[in-house]
């Protein structure tokens, strides 16, 4: 069974955030038997960065995996945190939870059929090798897929626009167009009993990074994470 976790890191992303997030993040792969994937370059420079973590469709045909996890790189993860995988059939994607989609998107013809209303909230993505199409391109270009974008007021008040918000878009879409079977995270955890402290993960997406810095911080100390956990992978 071959586990591939992936994360997006163009640019130099961040080194403040991911100096605290990438160990437990290297952990929990280690953890899950995962290997651990930076996207460092871009091959889709036209969109926004975000976009790029859209190459899961070709990266997990040619890391030849059973499963694809993506997780982004400002997510921390508890180290009590189980592998979502084992819950999980291979026709059934997964993200931590699921928006209400026609707040965002503007609906075309593969929404309005599929009828589910499924937003992705994609900091955490889920795939088996038989639904790689979770991660398919768009068939439109960059300009049409962000007109059709609406942030809620939250994310406009924080300076969340709607570029950024391309690739949620695109996993809403495909969702929605290859009528993929999905599943929350958080439907696992009560599917099974999970009664962790934490929940598992803590992803601040709408905050500037030296606030995103201040809190995981604080989380950490919360979760009394020992170093050689901290460290871990360094």
């Amino acid at each position: 069974m071959r586990k591939t976790l992936y994360t997006l890191q163009v640019n130099g992303y961040s080194e403040r955030i991911t100096r605290l997030t990438f160990p437990l993040i290297k952990y929990w792969a280690s953890k899950i038997g995962a290997e651990f994937h930076v996207i460092r370059d871009r091959k889709f420079p036209d969109w926004p960065i975000t976009y790029e973590k859209l190459q899961i469709h070709e990266l997990g045909r040619l890391h030849g995996n059973d499963w694809n996890i993506f997780l982004d790189a400002d997510t921390l993860v508890h180290p009590h945190m189980f592998d979502p995988t084992v819950f999980l059939k291979k026709d059934t994607v997964a993200h931590n939870g699921h928006d209400f989609a026609p707040v965002r998107w503007q609906y075309d013809e593969y929404f309005l059929r599929d009828g589910r209303n499924i937003g992705s909230g994609n900091w955490i993505a889920i795939a088996s090798d038989w639904c790689l199409d979770f991660w398919r391109p768009l068939d439109i270009g960059p300009e049409e897929a962000i007109a059709k974008i609406y942030p809620i007021v939250e994310e406009l008040r924080g300076g969340c626009l709607a570029d950024h918000l391309v690739d949620d878009y695109a996993m809403s879409r495909n969702i929605a167009r290859y009528g993929l079977k999905f599943k929350g995270v958080l439907d696992i955890q009560k599917e099974i009993g999970w009664t962790g402290e934490w929940g598992g993960f803590m992803h601040l997406y709408n905050i500037s990074e030296a606030e995103k810095v201040e809190k995981i911080m604080e989380e950490l100390d919360k979760w009394k994470i020992p170093a050689a956990i901290r460290q871990y992978g360094e």
